[in-house]
């Protein structure tokens, strides 16, 4: 199994956003939606509109759904910016359409091989390595990291059994094994 790593560098997320924008606003919506929602691949193909936005088509403030991979009900915050996207995106979609539909056949999802293309190609392109799709989990985990320094809310918001799994999953543990290596010397 390859090994995935979190976009560690704003620069090269923003030179994401741009190069998946440039391919569509369905592969841009998905990069984003991963990386401000920590939700595996799994649970984000599998959105629907319905999802995402109310009867009223009004941005909901949660994304509430039962996790493929647990079975367990979770609640993720969906951010202002993501609304305004999801509003711009969804507009002429009906409510039981897949937010990341295939070109193939009538309203099915991408697949999760076709979500690491997307990502993949994206990711040679801008000279980013070891990247798949788990790499919007993980930068989603990074990042609030980095920012919030709360290991256990980050643990939960996983469902990890402990502190030392959740740094190691988000490349927090290699970041300190390299650090103290840089200046070592003998």
């Amino acid at each position: 199994m390859k090994i995935v790593q979190p976009i560690r560098d704003k620069n090269k997320i923003n030179e994401m956003k741009i190069e998946l924008k440039k391919q569509g606003t369905r592969d841009y919506l998905l990069f984003l939606l991963g990386i401000n929602t920590g939700l595996r691949i799994s649970d984000i193909i599998k959105l629907q509109v319905l999802d995402v936005l109310n009867e009223d088509r009004i941005p909901k403030t949660h994304i509430t759904i039962i996790e493929k991979k647990t079975g367990k009900l979770k609640k993720f915050k969906i951010n202002d910016s993501l609304s305004r996207e999801i509003i711009e995106y969804t507009k002429n979609m009906e409510m039981i359409d897949y937010l990341f539909c295939s070109r193939k056949g009538i309203n099915e999802p991408i697949t999760r091989v076709q979500a690491y293309r997307i990502l993949n190609t994206v990711a040679q392109r801008i000279g980013l390595e070891e990247i798949g799709t788990h790499t919007l989990r993980k930068t989603f985990g990074y990042h609030f990291y980095k920012r919030n320094k709360d290991v256990a809310m980050l643990q939960k918001l996983f469902n990890h059994s402990s502190p030392s799994i959740t740094l190691r999953y988000i490349g927090i543990e290699q970041d300190e094994i390299d650090e103290a290596y840089e200046d070592f010397e003998i």
